[in-house]
């Protein structure tokens, strides 16, 4: 099974990062922006990782696309395309980029949701959550297109069972 995991809106926060990093066994890592670290800290080691708003090291690229497992991702923070508002322009970007998840942060909000035949991703915050009281992150699992699983996870590893959902590409 191949498995994702999707961290944003860090804030600062280094031992909480590599305590998240080191706690699951995934092969890949994504960190969707405002992890306010330099680009090359240890603490990012390993993430495929972007620039938001709160990030000023210019080495940061601002989106990134990535295939995994047979899955085309899109990362940004999303800042720049205005998710506190809508998805809409975001959605036009990941069409652009031909992606099939699209990962992004800033607003704080966890969730995930499909639309079309891409699905979005907002792992939340595991510094400053926004409508809930859990600092989250996410976890998205999938054998295959068809069979996605995201879990959504608190600071402390435990299960966020209500914001769990399931998708297909």
């Amino acid at each position: 099974m191949a498995e994702v995991l999707i961290l944003s809106d860090s804030h600062g926060l280094t031992n909480e990062v590599v305590a998240i990093k080191e706690r699951h066994d995934v092969k890949w890592l994504i960190h969707c922006g405002d992890s306010e670290l330099e680009f090359d800290s240890e603490e990012l080691q390993g993430f495929y990782r972007v620039g938001g708003n709160c990030d000023f090291d210019v080495r940061y690229p601002d989106e990134q696309t990535i295939e995994l497992d047979g899955l085309t991702f899109y990362i940004t923070h999303g800042h720049l395309y205005d998710v506190k508002m809508n998805l809409i322009r975001l959605s036009y970007r990941a069409e652009e980029e031909r992606a099939q998840v699209v990962c992004f942060g800033h607003s704080h909000i966890a969730g995930a949701e499909q639309v079309d035949h891409k699905l979005f991703i907002n792992p939340g915050s595991v510094r400053l959550p926004k409508n809930r009281m859990e600092k989250t992150y996410a976890i998205m699992q999938w054998d295959d297109p068809s069979d996605i699983t995201i879990h959504f996870y608190n600071l402390d590893g435990e299960h966020v069972e209500d914001l769990k959902q399931s998708a297909s590409l």
